[in-house]
Formats: C-alpha cells, structure tokens, sequence
C-alpha cells in the first residue's frame, strides 16, 4: 500500500506524552503534511519505530565530508564542493575512499519539541558503508532539530567495498521524538530487572548513563568456533538492494575461537561479531547502541540499526537476540577478550506501544538473528 506524497495539511492530533514516535504516529504525520516525498512514500517505508529514508536521483562526489553550519544550506556547499555529478536513475557503483552525497526524497516539517534522529539501516552498517544524515544549517550529523523545516540529505562513504546504490535506495532511517524521554540509571535498572530487555549470565545489569553493557562472545559456536567474519579486500560490488544473492566467502573471511587469549583486532580491519548477550525490546520502547566510548578501547563499534519495539520476542515471549557487532580498531591493533564490554544499548519508551512490532509478520530481515551477515549475502 503506498501512502500519498502531498497531502492536504490537517490539524495535528493532540498528543502530550514523550517518547519516540511509534508507526502509527508515523503515518499519521505523513498524512498530515509534516513528512513527505518526491515520491509516494510506501507503507513499507514504516517500521515499528522509524523511517526509512530514499535515495533521491542524483549522487555528488565531494573531496570531503562536511557539515554546513547555522548560515549555509546544503546545496549551497554541493555547489561549491562538487567534483562528479553522478546520475543514479539507473544504478551506480560508489567507491571506497570517496565521499558522496545524495539529496533524499524524504522532506520534514517538525513541530515545537519534536526532534528527530537518523541512523544507517543494519544492512547498510554490515555492508561497512558510512552513512550519515545531513540538514540545511546542520552542525551534527545524524541530528534534526526541533522546527526543521525542509530537505534530508545523506552523506555516504563505503570503506570496505564497492556498492551499487540507485534511486529508492534505502540506506538510512529517522526516528522521530517529543521531548526527552531518556531514562535514569535507575529507570533503567528498574526496566530491566522487569522486562529483562538484556539478557546477561546472573541477570546483573551495567548501568551507565542510563545505558546497559552489552559485551563481546569470542569463544562462538560450541562446535564450529565460528566467532565472526572479516571483509576481504575486493574489487567486486555489492548491490545493496540484492537479498540472498551473494557468497559470503567471495567478500568475507571465517574467523574462528582463538586458541589462547583474545581476538587480535587489526588496523581498519572490519570484523562481524557478536554479542554474549540477547537482547528483548517491549513493544513501548525502542533501543540503540550508545556511540563509540574511547574508555573501552581505540576501536569502533556498531555503526548501524536501531532496535525496534518487538526486537527479540517471540509474540508475547521475550526470548532475546544475540546484537550482530560491526567492529574496527583505529591506530593501533587491538585484542577483545572475550566478556569484554564493547557498547551499551541505551532504551527510550515510545509515546504509546507501535502497532507493527519487529518480526517476521512485517518482513524484518534479522528477526531472531544468529551471527547473521548483511541481507544481501546467502544464508
């Protein structure tokens, strides 16, 4: 079912409750006018807590990335930057160590206390492709204010392999907020210990800023040992839009359970991990991994996904889902032991339960997720 583009402006339902905004108040703000597209924007553009956001028809090849400040547009900066108009009607393939830029069809009108935030899509994290949301006037990336008015823009940078992306595309998606429902250490603790949304040995929960450790399994399959996978340098592309379509051992390396110790962790090596623990959203509340924390260590982990309403159950049952951890070391090598904690995932309620939970029922890619690779590989 496909939701029309420009539609007539209504009134705004009043609603006074914080919290991340479900799909239906989603689609309630695309029929009012606040959210729309170059092109209808399609029912299964919607998920259980997001947005996702397309590829406009036009790709920019800049010598860097940038931000455009409170007195610039976009626009304004592709123009002065620009090095390569590249057409995406048709497909084209962008390259490791290059920077583009790509105007979404997606446009925002927010309210007073409505901000939104954007994060690339898993598959597009497990590609190891860079992607990050830019606004008119921006000075974050990622970050749309409270009475943003206008276009969505996504700056994008393979670092592994070669994509093909076209128009339509979907990269990266926007979570959109009223007010600050983040929780306390103590909230969240007390959440925890009774929906138990991560599942630990002893069921202890570590707290911080309002965010609970996850840690790192390099001990893997009882059996196999298999603990994850590292990119293999390549000259071939990847269609981001395939599923089930490529041998994972013509891109990726099995790493297996080391013999002693950890696991090294190369250079701007790219490993697929993950994690010891599972994780179970109810369906008022949704998650994302707190960004890199040098306290932990020089490496990065989990560019991309957000865990939605409904992640790890199994209809009513909170069964938990092992997060698939997208993980590079910077300057220097760097060893994870195993139990090490690598991130922490921080909870935020919805204004009221969604009512498309994550699942199979909505066609979700990673539902009841093992150590999966990217959708676009062969399971």
């Amino acid at each position: 079912m496909a939701i029309q583009a420009m539609l007539p402006i209504m009134e705004e339902p009043v609603e006074s409750r914080t919290g991340i905004w479900p799909a239906q108040a989603i689609k309630s703000a695309i029929e009012l006018g606040d959210i729309r597209g170059e092109d209808r924007i399609d029912d299964a553009q919607i998920q259980p807590a997001s947005l996702d956001l397309r590829l406009g028809g036009t790709a920019y090849r800049l010598p860097a990335s940038f931000l455009p400040g409170p007195s610039s547009t976009v626009q304004d900066k592709v123009e002065q930057l620009s090095l390569e108009t590249i057409d995406l009607e048709n497909g084209a393939v962008l390259r490791p160590g290059h920077v583009y830029i790509v105007r979404l069809q997606e446009r925002l009108r927010l309210k007073k206390r409505t901000d939104g935030f954007a994060n690339p899509k898993s598959s597009t994290g497990r590609l190891d492709v860079f992607a990050r949301v830019i606004t008119d006037g921006g000075i974050e990336f990622d970050s749309i204010p409270e009475h943003y008015k206008g276009p969505l823009w996504l700056e994008i940078a393979p670092r592994s392999f070669n994509v093909m992306v076209r128009r339509g595309s979907r990269l990266t998606q926007v979570r959109l907020r009223r007010g600050s429902p983040r929780s306390s250490d103590s909230e969240t603790r007390r959440l925890n210990k009774e929906v138990r949304i991560v599942h630990a040995d002893g069921g202890y929960a570590n707290v911080k800023e309002g965010a609970i450790a996850l840690s790192v399994d390099v001990r893997g399959d009882p059996v196999s040992g298999l603990i994850g996978y590292r990119a293999k340098r390549t000259d071939e592309h990847i269609d981001i839009d395939k599923v089930n379509y490529y041998d994972p051992d013509a891109f990726w390396e099995r790493v297996y359970r080391p013999d002693a110790g950890g696991l090294v962790l190369g250079i701007d090596d790219f490993h697929i991990l993950g994690t010891k623990e599972t994780v179970a959203v109810p369906h008022d509340y949704a998650a994302d991994m707190v960004a890199y924390d040098t306290l932990v260590g020089e490496f990065r982990v989990h560019y991309a996904g957000f865990f939605d309403p409904g992640f790890g159950y199994r209809g009513e049952e909170a069964v938990g889902t092992k997060i698939v951890l997208e993980v590079r070391s910077h300057e220097v090598p760097f060893m994870i032991e195993h139990g090490q904690i690598i991130g922490r995932v921080m909870v935020e309620r919805l204004t009221e339960p969604t009512d498309r939970p994550y699942g199979s029922q909505i066609g979700s890619s990673y539902h009841q997720q093992g150590l999966t690779l990217g959708k676009q590989f062969k399971r």
